[in-house]
């Protein structure tokens, strides 16, 4: 008689537990065990709790391979859910097994868990344990499948399947705690004083792993509606017409200021602050580096030399490389959209910006069109006030609609969920790059879904606040999309490209190749763990297809955009990893939490403009500059979008925070222990940095970046 010793930890969220039956069934490469009831005097199951069992088998199985789970309903009781964290075997000459699970399990069914060892397909060669790898895969495929949402977007994820699987009874998704102490709510509703329809199928109706956890559902929501209430309680909400006077504009959220908001609320005229936003603000990716002037924005040494000053001409600054340009000529055709019944502008302006002798960077020239001539003026610091001030507004328009639709949706969260989606469906759970990637996908997929159903559906928030409504997105990202590369992609890459590495006080950059450092060294490792060299990376089928679907489905197989369509070494799998780990968690933070600090103000960051760009100089006044921002209710509700997307509900996981133990190998658990010591090590020094800053920056600091995009 062989006595197998097997200890099952049920995690701690709420309602993670379970009353119904459950066994066990051991297999290894000797047989297989009886299928036995783990069962002891009293609840067995609860939330947290570690429950030890005996198994016993007639004689020793050998190397344990497999372990199935078995849940069978008990007694007349309905069936629940189970959250099952992990399970360790000890086998009776004391080797010890670990089988990592972490996932809800639901119904009665059974499945099957393997060994925490991480392995490629290259590395199983016994037949069962193949035929286990296809199975999950064929599984999965089943159950997350691509959709288009629009022509030229990524793909994205298809609820419908879940529905399907619902009516088929495969899972049980109208239970009250299918993931991470989850809650039920009926269908479409309006909460109240919320401006946005909650499609709470988007909330609730997704396959149990990869949905929000009670506790970030609640925070959300919690988030959400004080806020919008008091608002809406206040008539600002449903307020037509423009703003009085701009100092109204402060009293929208009097209770939500913040050290940077209440910095831009002071200094949002200075040219130095507006200089400042193109390195630090939530859109730190636009600038160029100038060798000479485009034909298209035909600027003099005699226009911008009153800034210059003497002893310099805009000739020399062009060769010693202290120019810059923000072009924002993806928006020369974009589609408009009516607000309030009235029809908005749109422009298409060129920044040029100089790095002065004082390593600040201030607005040399704009121009509102991509087309020079006497209805489109170049402005300049020395035209009048008003003037000036309406020529940087239209341009900080512009930055708000390429920040959110293109930098921070499409490059993020749309992004982010393909590599989801081909990591859920071409890895299997055993498979090291699934282990390693699995912590920055959490919640992405219900997190879009939910974008989806309430922002950037028909009438949705996109359609209330922009000046472009949800066409002008779809054209927006689609064609961002089409230029988009993967020396964008990869922060380094982009950063030596735009010609950006020596500017000063550009703690974007400096904080972010940090980070990106430290998360290549880990990768590296952990790689180099699993891939001894070239051969091991392009016999791994898995991983080939991994790529490949990202590439078809991510950047729709356009091979000018230079990603990867096949893996060939291990150096070429640590940089893709690398940005994509860097992507999903630090590049969101940086374009996403400070969008309440920098936008809470609104002339900072308008989302809509009711006048068209001015094609004369000298008309610009008080009045008729409150009448070219966005109306009353147009700017509530837009702030308070600000709002909601700049607070990380509760139940996050800082980068490098990986409290599910799916790597159980010393050598990668080691990795993960020195990863977290060098992102501590930065944000000390980033934390020192900030005490000597007027303006600290913070949203690289690691204990503020989530793993993964979650909001």
């Amino acid at each position: 008689m062989a006595v197998y010793c097997v200890r099952v930890t049920t995690g701690s969220y709420l309602m993670a537990g379970t009353l119904d039956n459950i066994f066990v069934t051991l297999v290894g490469t000797c047989g297989e065990s009886p299928k036995q009831r783990l069962d002891r005097l009293g609840r067995d199951f609860a939330p947290g709790s570690v429950q030890k069992y005996k198994v016993r088998c007639s004689a020793e199985l050998g190397e344990l391979l497999l372990l199935r789970l078995h849940k069978e309903r008990y007694a007349f009781l309905s069936t629940d859910s189970w959250y099952c964290s992990r399970i360790r075997v000890t086998a009776p000459d004391g080797t010890l097994s670990h089988f990592p699970c972490y996932q809800w399990i639901e119904g009665y069914c059974t499945i099957e868990l393997r060994p925490g060892t991480a392995r490629t397909i290259c590395q199983d060669s016994l037949p069962l344990l193949l035929d286990h790898r296809k199975r999950e895969l064929q599984d999965r495929q089943e159950c997350y499948r691509w959709k288009v949402y629009a022509p030229g977007f990524p793909g994205i994820i298809d609820v419908s399947s879940f529905e399907e699987m619902e009516s088929d009874k495969k899972f049980a998704l109208t239970k009250t705690t299918p993931c991470a102490d989850q809650g039920n709510s009926s269908r479409n509703r309006y909460l109240p004083g919320f401006p946005m329809k909650i499609d709470i199928p988007s909330l609730l109706y997704m396959e149990p792993n990869i949905r929000y956890s009670a506790t970030k559902t609640t925070s959300l929501l919690f988030n959400a509606i004080p806020t919008s209430l008091g608002m809406k309680l206040r008539g600002l909400l449903d307020r037509k017409g423009s703003w009085k006077r701009l100092g109204d504009i402060r009293n929208i959220l009097r209770c939500h200021k913040t050290v940077t908001s209440e910095y831009v609320t002071e200094h949002w005229r200075e040219d130095h602050f507006f200089g400042y936003q193109y390195l630090n603000g939530v859109n730190p990716v636009m600038l160029h580096c100038l060798s000479s002037l485009p034909s298209k924005l035909p600027v003099t040494h005699d226009m911008v030399a009153p800034v210059l000053g003497p002893g310099t001409c805009l000739q020399t600054e062009l060769e010693k490389g202290n120019i810059f340009l923000a072009d924002y000529w993806i928006l020369a055709e974009v589609p408009v959209h009516c607000l309030n019944g009235r029809t908005q502008y749109v422009a298409a302006p060129l920044c040029l910006l100089w790095l002065n002798p004082q390593g600040a960077l201030v607005p040399l020239a704009i121009q509102l069109s991509q087309t020079p001539g006497p209805n489109s003026p170049i402005f300049l610091p020395t035209d009048s006030d008003w003037d000036w001030l309406l020529a940087k507004t239209w341009v900080r328009n512009s930055e708000f609609l390429v920040h959110e639709n293109n930098t921070h949706f499409l490059c993020t969260h749309l992004l982010c969920e393909a590599f989801a989606m081909a990591t859920l469906r071409q890895l299997p759970l055993c498979h090291p790059i699934y282990k390693l990637l699995l912590p920055h996908t959490r919640y992405t997929l219900q997190v879009n879904t939910i974008a989806r159903a309430t922002l950037l559906n028909p009438e949705g928030l996109v359609d209330k606040v922009t000046s472009i409504g949800r066409q002008g997105l779809l054209y927006l990202m689609s064609t961002g999309l089409a230029h988009f590369t993967y020396t964008n992609f990869c922060l380094p890459d982009s950063l030596r490209a735009r010609g950006v590495l020596a500017i000063p006080n550009y703690h974007y950059r400096d904080d972010g190749l940090k980070i990106w450092v430290a998360i290549e060294s880990f990768v590296s490792e952990v790689v180099g763990y699993y891939y001894p060299g070239d051969t091991s990376v392009q016999q791994d089928s898995e991983l080939q297809a991994w790529v490949g679907e990202i590439f078809a489905q991510a950047f729709l197989g356009r091979e000018s955009s230079g990603f990867p369509r096949r893996l060939c070494s291990p150096g070429e799998l640590v940089k893709f990893l690398t940005a994509i780990i860097f992507n999903c968690s630090a590049q969101h933070a940086a374009v996403n939490s400070g969008q309440h600090d920098f936008g809470v103000w609104m002339p900072n960051a308008p989302s809509s403009m009711r006048q068209p760009p001015p094609q004369t100089k000298g008309t610009t006044t008080l009045k008729s500059y409150l009448d070219t921002l966005p109306e009353v209710n147009t700017t509530c509700n837009n702030i308070l979008l600000f709002w909601l997307v700049s607070q990380e509900p509760k139940d996050q996981r800082p980068l490098g925070t990986y409290p599910d133990e799916h790597f159980t190998e010393d050598a990668p658990r080691r990795s993960i222990a020195a990863f977290q010591n060098r992102l501590a090590q930065i944000s000390r020094d980033i934390r020192e940095r900030n005490r000597g800053l007027e303006l600290p920056y913070a949203y690289l600091d690691p204990p503020l970046i989530e793993n993964s995009v979650s909001i």
